[in-house]
């Protein structure tokens, strides 16, 4: 069976970063396929990181997944590796960046921190885990080494942990957040579609949305069809989280809107 290694980083792709630890990879394991999920994670924003992980690895072949959104590179945070139920195995820093998606995909089987220097390049910078520790260490994992061979186990209670918002539904409001925000200006919200039935929030339902001191009329969707050009919807998205968009236009552009934002949605509105 072919090897596959996903790629997701906050590297961007103006810089070398990224050609640089596929060069890493490919070194190591020459015939081994990289998927690049995306490079386009805002800087530092290990929990856009992780959901995106999340949302996207279900769609990926079952390999070894790279994950670097770090910027605790440098500091005593712990390098490691782990496998879930899936079979998957999972590179990247211990700041709660692979946990979500290793959960969703069947739990956390073993994890183990990468220590041993024969799986790692011989000079290891600083600031640049992603290339001389976590991309050697993916390419040796698709080779078939196994994780035990790259250092000591780790506790799976240990592993560091993401505090991802829960929503707070009342009989008059839901107090929701801004998750992450695309290039579209979509904007997806910590809620789905359970939750906003059990407010009673079904498509063709009039909302009132509340950000800082402005307020917006929107209205539940099925699909940007149902609005009319210019219209502000809430919508399942093709991840099945709620999210907020403009039928032809920018939600987050006109709201000012950005990830980590409280949010209202008033219902009732007649």
């Amino acid at each position: 069976m072919p090897a596959f290694i996903t790629f997701l980083t906050d590297f961007g792709l103006e810089d070398d970063f990224v050609g640089t630890c596929h060069g890493v990879m490919k070194r190591i394991a020459p015939d081994v396929q990289i998927i690049d999920i995306t490079h386009g994670v805002p800087p530092r924003q290990v929990l856009q990181g992780a959901l995106t992980l999340a949302n996207t690895l279900q769609y990926m072949p079952v390999g070894v997944h790279l994950a670097v959104v770090d910027p605790g590179v440098g500091s005593a945070r712990r390098a490691l590796a782990l496998r879930d139920g899936e079979g998957r195995i999972h590179v990247g820093p211990d700041n709660g960046l692979l946990i979500i998606a290793a959960e969703k995909c069947g739990g956390i089987i073993e994890a183990h921190e990468l220590t041993n220097p024969k799986y790692a390049l011989e000079s290891v910078s600083r600031t640049f885990h992603g290339r001389d520790l976590f991309s050697p260490a993916a390419a040796h994992l698709a080779l078939g080494v196994k994780l035990a061979e790259l250092g000591p186990p780790i506790a799976t209670d240990a592993l560091a942990r993401l505090d991802v918002p829960r929503p707070e539904i009342g009989r008059s409001r839901i107090h929701a957040c801004v998750l992450a925000v695309d290039r579209f200006g979509n904007m997806q919200l910590n809620l789905d579609r359970a939750q906003l039935e059990e407010a009673n929030v079904l498509p063709g339902t009039r909302l009132e949305l509340e950000l800082g001191t402005e307020r917006y009329y929107a209205v539940a969707a099925r699909t940007f069809a149902d609005a009319r050009s210019g219209e502000i919807i809430l919508y399942e998205d093709a991840y099945r989280n709620v999210a907020i968009a403009i039928s032809g236009g920018n939600a987050a552009e006109l709201f000012g809107a950005h990830e980590g934002q409280d949010l209202r949605i008033h219902l009732g509105v007649p």
